[in-house]
């Protein structure tokens, strides 16, 4: 009798070091021990100069990484344990480490990409995308904040697009995803097999001259002008009231969506999103980032947005507190409060920004 599949798969030949994740039936879900052997693999492979690139894939049809175990830390945040603050530690330490990693990290973003998966993939530094691909940072509609360096690259989307994702936890095409910088290339997904084979044959830009294609047009990027209208007030309030008061469709929808998911929550994305515009690095917004989920752990809307979305799947939250004009901003502050000798405390490399 065989065991259980391993979680996360990790080999090299061909100069080509692979790490797949392997839960398909979670959509490659990551939990602590994935990301730790990923950190390990990385580490080893940084230095042996028989692998020349590094390949990131999921198993499975559904996609690369559906995000974290929010399961897990609805426990964690129901029972004031502290499993989940020491694996978003050592996730972000991943993060940074593949935005500043020395070899081709080239990271297949077919499928639902979200939140984690994001984290692993959006920092590499060669990221594809197909026609099947569906990213989002979906984490206001569990009382959650964007993580894994997620406001990094959503603050430094074009115009407002990135605030628009945030705060609706709207889903981005391949297109969008090039469009707002989350990808690089677009690849059918017809020819995924033979761009991995090719990865291993030669290089990897010619593997991408040879496979990609042009990007897809982005639906988000036609949207640009009154999204940048509407997401450039100073509060949710007032994005809100910006939306509600055109007489563009998609925009009422946007007022809706964010009205919808939690309120604390929507306002804390926010502030992190503009303050990472004013962060240089991503280690440094990664920093805030941990400040942000270690509170987000204490807090209502956290238990009871996994709750409402994915244990009891009523879908019907009860926000605390309960509407934007009831968030003072000394909620909103509680957030942002260092941690003494818990902070993340990541440094970029001397004399790199």
């Amino acid at each position: 009798m065989t065991g259980a599949e391993p979680e996360i798969l990790i080999e090299a030949n061909d100069g080509l070091g692979r790490i797949t994740l392997n839960r398909p039936r979670a959509i490659n879900a990551l939990n602590h021990t994935m990301v730790q052997a990923m950190a390990e693999a990385l580490l080893e492979w940084s230095t042996d100069d028989a692998i020349r690139a590094v390949l990131v894939t999921g198993a499975g049809e559904r996609g690369l990484c559906a995000g974290g175990d929010i399961v897990s830390i609805h426990h964690d945040a129901k029972t004031g344990g502290t499993g989940s603050r020491d694996f978003w530690r050592d996730e972000y330490v991943l993060n940074a480490a593949i935005g500043r990693y020395p070899k081709p990290y080239v990271a297949i973003m077919d499928g639902i990409v979200m939140g984690g998966g994001i984290g692993i993939s959006a920092h590499g530094s060669v990221r594809v995308v197909t026609e099947r691909s569906s990213l989002a940072m979906p984490e206001v509609g569990i009382g959650f904040v964007p993580d894994v360096g997620g406001t990094h690259l959503l603050s430094r989307a074009p115009g407002e697009l990135g605030t628009h994702v945030a705060l609706t936890a709207g889903r981005m095409t391949g297109g969008d995803a090039i469009a707002l910088g989350f990808a690089d290339h677009f690849v059918p997904s017809e020819l995924l097999d033979k761009f991995v084979a090719a990865l291993g044959a030669g290089t990897v830009d010619d593997a991408i001259a040879e496979y990609s294609r042009p990007a897809p047009e982005s639906p988000l990027l036609a949207q640009q002008h009154w999204i940048d209208v509407a997401y450039a007030a100073d509060t949710v309030e007032e994005i809100v009231a910006a939306l509600r008061g055109t007489d563009i469709d998609e925009a009422h929808v946007a007022a809706d969506t964010i009205a919808a998911k939690s309120p604390v929550a929507v306002k804390v994305t926010l502030r992190s999103l503009r303050h990472a515009r004013q962060l240089d690095t991503l280690e440094e917004v990664l920093n805030e980032e941990f400040r942000v989920s270690v509170a987000s752990l204490a807090s209502h809307d956290l238990v009871e947005g996994i709750r409402a979305q994915v244990i009891d799947k009523d879908r019907t939250p009860a926000w605390n507190p309960p509407t934007l004009v009831d968030v003072t901003p000394a909620d909103v502050d509680a957030y942002f409060q260092p941690l003494g000798d818990l902070e993340l405390g990541l440094a970029a490399p001397e004399g790199d920004v």
